[in-house]
């Protein structure tokens, strides 16, 4: 539970860098070397090496590189995401998604393009037939 870290007992993950709630805007260039939670306004770019968590008031537009992208809010922009890209049901996301795994929730809005990406270092592109069946 990313919330753990709040409580008096064992954190369940030493990874956690922090996160930064409603209210705060910010604008810039920003690095996170572990799990960062964002639930504010931005404007710019994203590093994270591991977990980056977009809340749901989070609104951000720039650019996402990251290893796992976690999406409630609103983004718009270019991700870059190594393992995963997850839009949780309330997102709406607009742009670009490069990752090798995407995964979205009933009630999440992609709008943009997805590039499905090897899993390898080499950043192959990998075609996905898809097929629309309509339901009966």
């Amino acid at each position: 539970m990313p919330w753990g870290m709040l409580s008096r007992g064992k954190l369940e993950t030493a990874d956690w860098t922090g996160f930064i709630d409603e209210g705060a805007k910010l604008e810039g260039t920003f690095e996170f070397p572990g799990t960062f939670r964002l639930n504010c306004r931005v404007k710019g770019t994203l590093i994270s090496e591991q977990s980056l968590i977009l809340g749901e008031r989070a609104e951000v537009d720039g650019r996402i590189d990251g290893n796992v992208v976690v999406i409630s809010g609103k983004f718009d922009g270019i991700i870059v995401a190594r393992s995963r890209v997850q839009l949780e049901s309330t997102a709406v996301v607009g742009g670009e998604v490069h990752t090798p795994c995407l995964v979205m929730e009933p009630g999440a809005v992609f709008d943009g393009k997805c590039h499905m990406l090897s899993d390898t270092s080499d950043r192959v592109p990998v075609t996905v037939p898809v097929r629309c069946v309509p339901q009966s």
